[in-house]
């Protein structure tokens, strides 16, 4: 069963429901520290991505100068 779709079709009523839901098991002092945890694994996905694009650049920019021994 997919659920992608599912996610499309919830209106704000369905949101709400869940949310109510995940505040009542969670409690208020526990969603503080949730949103917390996921700003900072955000931030640590953000940054893991922007490091593999430099490493991908220097790779690149390496190759071109080993495939052009003329410049260097």
């Amino acid at each position: 069963m997919n659920l992608l779709p599912l996610a499309f079709t919830m209106g704000p009523l369905e949101w709400g429901i869940i949310a109510v839901v995940i505040l009542l098991i969670l409690g208020p002092t526990q969603i503080p520290k949730l949103v917390k945890t996921f700003k900072n694994t955000r931030k640590e996905i953000k940054n893991a991505m922007k490091e593999d694009e430099e490493e991908e650049k220097q790779s690149s920019v390496k190759k071109e100068n080993a495939d052009d021994p003329g410049q260097a």
